[in-house]
């Protein structure tokens, strides 16, 4: 599985601003609802349950805010480069600034992988991270993460 199978250059953002963690998950789930055709508040609510288990914060500045929706067959992501980093309660309190907004299908992501495995690989390379932070454009941003070999 790679990324660029459940993610578009049309769903990354850069510079996004967001005052705080739940505000921007209500405006990532939000847009995510509305390109896979679900109501807004089914993903927030999912997408809060998850957060309550624990923070997607995975550290590096990285979050991975994810839920498992039934409605759903095949993975799907929004990646966000934030303007300033917020606190996410991290797992090392580090502000975060970069999020990989999955939403997946209840009952796993098929033959091909595990679409939350890949990212979380993929975003762990300080080198990667490197590039994302310095991307000055959402299509740098995309292939960035696009050619990443994850597997």
């Amino acid at each position: 599985m790679k990324i660029s199978d459940f993610l578009s250059p049309s769903r990354v953002m850069i510079n996004m601003r967001a005052r705080d963690k739940c505000r921007l998950l209500e405006q990532l789930s939000t847009q995510a609802a509305s390109e896979v055709g679900l109501a807004r508040n089914e993903v927030v609510t999912e997408i809060a349950k998850r957060e309550e288990l624990g923070s997607t914060g995975v550290g590096n500045g990285v979050a991975l805010p994810h839920a498992r929706l039934r409605a759903l067959n095949t993975p799907f992501g929004l990646l966000a480069r934030l303007h300033h980093g917020i606190d996410f309660n991290s797992i090392d309190g580090e502000p975060v600034d970069i999020v990989f907004f999955l939403l997946l299908p209840e009952a796993g992501d098929g033959p091909d992988g595990n679409a939350l495995a890949c990212v979380a690989r993929a975003l762990r390379d300080p080198e990667t991270l490197r590039e994302l932070r310095n991307a000055r454009s959402p299509e740098t941003l995309f292939r960035v993460v696009a050619e990443l070999k994850t597997a």
